[in-house]
């Protein structure tokens, strides 16, 4: 079992960063992009903040999900095969953790950011009007990527919910209010089969996770409250601005730092 040592003062850090990301997340993912390298930054062990931050990661998506469960939202038809493909790839990128390089797969998916986003404004309604009818190459297309992007998920998750919501809203034809309502959903899969593996390998620090999962669940019912109140234009906005700044971020510090 894992333990980690925090002054006060980097406890208070912690907990107001996975606050305020958390509520953010909500709608543009990437939240483990930042808070992750903050747990660094205070010297805990990079594998024990990966699992640590998965941990939260599960309250998160349950308290982000909470709120749509009775909106009408969630696509009920595709989310059984999705949550199915999502499990076992997580289960492969929990288990990948530690013989993967992190800065590699944090380079693919910045640059898979970008290119989600400049594809999805391309279509200049994308997100905006629900698409119904749908190709089977564009539905197979978002299956592959929910099974691609679960193996990175479980390995990391930083980007994984905006890849994820880029890819539902592009192949699936969703608003971006059901994409959102639906990768919340998908999350909660992810980041509790990915979690087990995690716990099974011991290192998961139980106590600062449940501070920061606590913390994490009422922020995203925060977020995930005032998204169900937002239209899809300033969610598209909010997503594409946030989604660009954080993928270049990345990439800035993995070349420059």
């Amino acid at each position: 079992m894992t333990f980690v040592t925090l002054s006060f003062f980097a406890l208070a850090v912690l907990i107001l960063v996975f606050f305020l990301t958390s509520v953010v997340g909500v709608v543009t993912g990437s939240n483990s992009l930042i808070a992750v390298p903050v747990m660094f930054q205070f010297g805990i062990d990079p594998r024990v903040a990966v699992a640590t931050n998965m941990f939260g990661l599960t309250f998160m998506a349950v308290g982000g999900t909470l709120p749509f469960l009775r909106t009408g939202l969630l696509d009920k038809k595709r989310l059984p095969s999705l949550a199915a493909l999502t499990v076992v790839g997580s289960v492969l990128g929990a288990s990948l953790v530690g013989i993967i390089s992190s800065r590699s797969m944090s380079l693919i998916v910045s640059a898979s950011m970008i290119g989600m986003t400049i594809f999805t404004l391309l279509r200049r309604r994308g997100g905006m009007e629900k698409r119904e009818t749908l190709s089977a190459a564009a539905q197979y297309t978002a299956f592959a990527l929910t099974f691609l992007l679960g193996i990175y998920g479980g390995l990391f998750s930083g980007g994984y919910v905006t890849m994820l919501t880029a890819v539902f809203v592009a192949f699936l034809g969703m608003t971006f209010t059901e994409a959102i309502a639906n990768t919340k959903l998908v999350n909660v899969f992810s980041s509790f089969v990915a979690t087990l593996i995690f716990m099974w390998q011991g290192l998961v620090d139980y106590k600062l996770g449940l501070i920061l999962g606590v913390t994490m669940f009422v922020a995203a019912f925060a977020g995930a409250k005032i998204v169900t109140k937002m239209n899809d234009l300033w969610l598209r906005r909010i997503f594409f601005t946030t989604v660009l700044l954080l993928a270049l971020k990345t990439i800035f510090d993995l070349f420059f730092k």
